[in-house]
């Protein structure tokens, strides 16, 4: 990806959460967070990553309310970015964490065991 896609994804990250954040009331859409945007080459569709702090049901419930704001965040963020052409947004559910977590909970569960414990269990 060039330098110039790049830069309007990060731009257009900053201004998503600022309107997530100070004009969105929808109390539908939970506590969400903006975690990445990818801009297509000709800057005409944004992909932005999306996390949600909750279940699965409440991810989801947001995803349906941003998609409901569609309209207004493509108008602010053509305002506020200053874009000939309001980018399309696709909001897609950031579920790393989640992955990430459960690495780490796999991980913990296989560790192998200190040799001091390894001696308690045969003392018994």
């Amino acid at each position: 990806m060039g330098h110039r896609p790049r830069r309007v994804g990060d731009q257009i990250q900053r201004e998503l959460a600022d309107l997530l954040m100070n004009k969105i009331k929808d109390p539908r859409l939970g506590f969400a967070t903006v975690t990445e945007v990818r801009m297509s080459r000709d800057l005409s569709h944004a992909k932005v990553w999306i996390s949600v702090l909750g279940d699965r049901d409440e991810e989801e419930e947001s995803l349906r309310s941003l998609k409901r704001a569609c309209g207004f965040l493509r108008r602010e963020i053509a305002r506020r970015v200053r874009l000939r052409v309001a980018p399309e947004l696709h909001f897609i559910a950031d579920r790393t964490l989640d992955a990430s977590e459960r690495l780490e909970n796999l991980l913990r569960d296989t560790e192998p065991e200190t040799p001091e414990e390894q001696g308690d269990e045969g003392e018994s």
